[in-house]
C-alpha cells in the first residue's frame, strides 16, 4: 500500500546515536501523518534498546532487512558521514525517499554520487539542514525579505568553543577523525551556518581560507578562518575556533540601512538594528529541533505542500568544505 493511500509516511531509521534521542527520532512520531516503524543499528542490542524506549515495532542489525520492508516509505540515515553515500545508494535501490544527516557526506565527490543515484531512481534526497524550517530563522528571512536592513553588504561569522573534556582526555571521537567526518568540528557545526546564510543570501560564489591545529589534541583542524563572496558582491568573513576559553556564537548581516544579529545555535534573541533603534525577537527552538523540517518533508511526500529536496544545495555546502579545508587540492 502506498503512502498516498495510507496518508502516512512510514519511516525506517539507520543508526540510533545521540542525535536521534531528542533532536530527530521522536519528531518522526510527533509529526502529523508520520510514523517511525523500524530502526537498524549494527549492534542488535543497541537497536533493541532504542526500539523499546521509543516504542518502535521493528528493529534489526541488517540494513537490507530494514530497507526491504514494504511498509517503509522513507529512510532516515543517522550515521556518521563516512557511510552516508553507501546507505543512500542502498536505500535508492529499494526505492525509498531519503533523509540524511548533515553534513551530506565527507566530500563533494560523495555528494555528487548520492545525487546521481537518487536522481536516476527519481527519489527525493533531503539533508538535515533543519534550521531552514525553524521559526527563528523564518523570522530572520522575513526581516531580510522586507528590506528592514536595506541591501546586505557585509556578513560576519564567529563561533568559538572551549575544548571538550573528552578530547582533552584523548578519548576516541568520530567528529574529530577526518576519515569518518571529513574534517573536525568545523564539518559538524559550521555547515549549519554556511547552509542558513546561503538560504538567506544566495549561493556562496568564492572562498579563501586558512586552517590550523592549534592545540594538537586530535588530528583534525581546530581553527578555521575564511572569506566568502555571496551574490551581489556581499562580502563575508568567518572564524571558527574550538580551543577558546569560552563559548561565543554570533552572526551579523550588515546592510546599508541596518543590521541583524543572531546565533546559529541556541535561541538567544534576534537583534534588529535599524531606524536608530534596536528591536529584539525572542523565539525559542522546539525541544525536538528537527520537527518543523520533518513535518515539511512529510507534507511534501504526501503532496500536501511544496518543499523541494535540498540535496543540491547541501552538496554545494560540501563543495565549500572541500575548498576551505583542502584549498590546495
Amino acid at each position: 500500500m502506498s503512502a498516498k493511500q495510507t496518508k502516512t509516511i512510514r519511516w525506517g531509521m539507520i543508526g540510533c546515536g545521540a542525535v536521534t534521542e531528542i533532536k530527530s527520532g521522536p519528531a518522526f512520531q510527533l509529526a502529523e501523518n508520520s510514523e517511525l516503524t523500524a530502526v537498524m543499528c549494527r549492534r542488535l542490542d543497541k537497536a533493541g534498546d532504542y526500539a523499546q524506549r521509543h516504542q518502535i515495532p521493528f528493529y534489526t542489525d541488517d540494513t537490507e532487512k530494514l530497507l526491504s520492508r514494504e511498509d517503509l516509505d522513507a529512510v532516515y540515515i543517522a550515521t556518521p558521514p563516512d557511510s552516508h553515500a553507501y546507505y543512500t545508494q542502498l536505500a535508492a535501490q529499494y526505492g525509498k525517499a531519503i533523509y540524511v544527516e548533515k553534513p551530506m557526506a565527507r566530500t563533494f565527490a560523495e555528494c555528487k554520487a548520492m545525487l546521481a543515484v537518487t536522481e536516476k531512481a527519481g527519489l527525493p534526497l533531503y539533508v538535515a539542514y533543519y534550521r531552514r524550517a525553524l521559526p527563528r530563522f523564518l523570522k530572520i528571512k522575513e526581516i531580510l525579505d522586507a528590506g528592514r536592513i536595506g541591501s546586505p553588504r557585509i556578513v560576519t561569522i564567529q563561533l568559538y568553543r572551549p575544548p571538550f573534556p573528552a578530547d582533552l582526555e584523548g578519548k576516541a571521537n568520530w567528529r574529530t577523525d577526518p576519515k569518518i567526518a571529513g574534517c573536525g568540528y568545523f564539518c559538524d557545526l559550521a555547515v549549519h551556518t554556511l547552509d542558513i546564510l546561503q538560504w538567506l543570501l544566495g549561493k556562496i560564489q568564492s572562498v579563501e581560507s586558512a586552517i590550523a591545529n592549534q592545540l594538537k589534541i586530535y588530528t583534525a583542524e581546530d581553527t578555521v578562518s575564511a572569506r566568502f563572496t555571496f551574490p551581489n558582491d556581499v562580502h563575508a568573513t568567518g572564524i571558527w575556533n574550538f580551543t577558546a576559553y569560552s563559548a561565543f556564537d554570533q552572526n551579523e548581516i550588515i546592510g546599508d540601512k541596518g543590521k541583524i544579529c543572531f546565533s546559529t545555535f541556541g535561541d538567544s534573541p534576534i537583534e534588529l538594528h535599524a531606524s536608530d533603534k534596536v528591536e529584539t525577537f525572542s523565539i525559542a527552538n522546539p525541544r525536538h529541533i528537527q520537527l518543523p523540517f520533518i513535518q515539511k518533508m512529510v507534507n511534501a511526500l504526501l503532496e500536501k505542500e511544496p518543499f523541494a529536496p535540498n540535496g543540491k544545495s547541501a552538496a554545494h555546502t560540501n563543495w565549500l568544505l572541500d575548498q576551505i579545508i583542502h584549498p590546495q587540492k
